[in-house]
């Protein structure tokens, strides 16, 4: 009987935790410093800050007559084209010039030998 009662605990504990991660994205510490005072309550009054961190919210208690639990404002995204050589994803054609390779909105570098010249940018979250 014990065994069955192990189980079944770690049946639900598995099923909890995957709840946890379902539903909203967590907000990123870069996101929730560029909030400013204009605030989208995100929580009941009286909310603690695990709470609301957990509802994918950010948390300041710093300002003072705005919402502590406040919605993240959206991320912002830039593309960069400096990649390393073997995560290069080809975005052309052999011999595609750049300014073609441009307007389709990769990156070209010409370079190096026995890679993707034209290739997608990475989108990576704006820094705070």
């Amino acid at each position: 009987m014990e065994q069955k009662g192990f189980w079944l605990l770690s049946i639900i504990l598995i099923v909890g935790l995957s709840g946890l991660t379902e539903g909203e994205e967590l907000a990123s510490a870069c996101q929730c410093k560029k909030a400013s005072s204009n605030r989208t309550n995100c929580g009941p009054p009286g909310i603690t800050p695990q709470q609301c961190l957990d509802r994918g919210c950010c948390f300041d208690s710093a300002v003072p007559n705005v919402p502590w639990c406040f919605r993240p404002p959206p991320k912002k995204y830039i593309d960069i084209c400096v990649i390393e050589m073997a995560y290069r994803k080809n975005c052309g054609y052999p011999g595609i010039s750049a300014e073609v390779c441009e307007k389709k909105g990769c990156c070209f570098d010409s370079a190096p030998p026995a890679v993707p010249w034209c290739f997608f940018p990475e989108k990576v979250e704006e820094g705070c």
